[in-house]
C-alpha cells in the first residue's frame, strides 16, 4: 500500500518541486538555489529531489519544460496566418516573466539533452499542410523554421540583450518578421469552405 500511494503522490511531488525552483529562480536566479533550498521550499526533503533529479541540469531542463508548458503555454492557432499574434504574445509573456523566459531558452541554447528548441514546429507543419498549397519540401522546411526560430524564447533573449530592444518593440518585431514570412503565402493559401 506504501508503494501505491507514493506513485500516486509522486506527480504532486514532482510538480511541487519544480514550481518551487523556478519561483526561487525568479527570486535569486538560477545559480545560487540549492537543492536543499529547493526542497525546503517544495516542502520534501533533500533527497525527494535527488531522486527525482540527480543532476542539476536534469532538475534545469524538467523545469524549464514545465515553465514552457504551463506558465508559457498558449492555445494553438487556428489558421497559419494567425501565427503572427501567437508570437505577438509569447513575447509579451516572457517580457512579463524574464527570469523563466532565460531559463526555458538556456536549455534550448545550450542543446541540453531533451530541450524542445521549437515546441510549436509540428503545429505549423500541420496548418501548412491544411492551409497552404503547392509548397514544395524547401520552402515548408524554410517557413516553418523561421516561424519555430520567432516564436521562441531565444528570439526573446537576443533581441532583449544583444540588440537591447525593449518588449513592446520585441513583440511587434517578432510578429512583423512573422508576418514578412507569411505574406507571400496569402494568395497560395487553400480556399478553405465557410462553416
Amino acid at each position: 500500500m506504501t508503494a501505491r500511494k507514493t506513485q500516486q503522490n509522486a506527480p504532486g511531488t514532482e510538480t511541487a518541486i519544480l514550481v518551487a525552483y523556478a519561483e526561487l529562480i525568479e527570486e535569486v536566479g538560477t545559480d545560487d538555489v540549492s537543492f536543499r533550498i529547493i526542497a525546503s521550499r517544495a516542502g520534501v526533503g533533500e533527497r525527494t529531489v535527488f531522486r527525482y533529479y540527480p543532476a542539476r541540469a536534469d532538475l534545469l531542463l524538467a523545469t524549464a519544460a514545465w515553465i514552457e508548458s504551463t506558465v508559457f503555454s498558449r492555445a494553438a492557432s487556428e489558421s497559419i496566418f494567425d501565427v503572427p499574434l501567437a508570437i505577438r504574445e509569447a513575447m509579451t509573456a516572457y517580457e512579463r516573466r524574464p527570469e523563466l523566459a532565460h531559463v526555458v531558452a538556456e536549455t534550448a541554447m545550450r542543446g541540453v539533452n531533451g530541450a524542445d528548441p521549437a515546441p510549436h514546429r509540428e503545429e505549423f507543419e500541420r496548418l501548412l499542410d491544411r492551409e497552404v498549397t503547392g509548397l514544395d519540401d524547401d520552402e515548408r522546411l524554410a517557413i516553418v523554421t523561421a516561424l519555430s526560430h520567432l516564436d521562441s524564447s531565444t528570439t526573446w533573449v537576443t533581441m532583449r540583450h544583444e540588440l537591447g530592444m525593449r518588449g513592446r518593440d520585441i513583440a511587434d518585431a517578432a510578429a512583423w518578421a512573422a508576418e514578412a514570412v507569411l505574406d507571400p503565402l496569402r494568395g497560395r493559401a487553400a480556399e478553405r469552405p465557410h462553416a
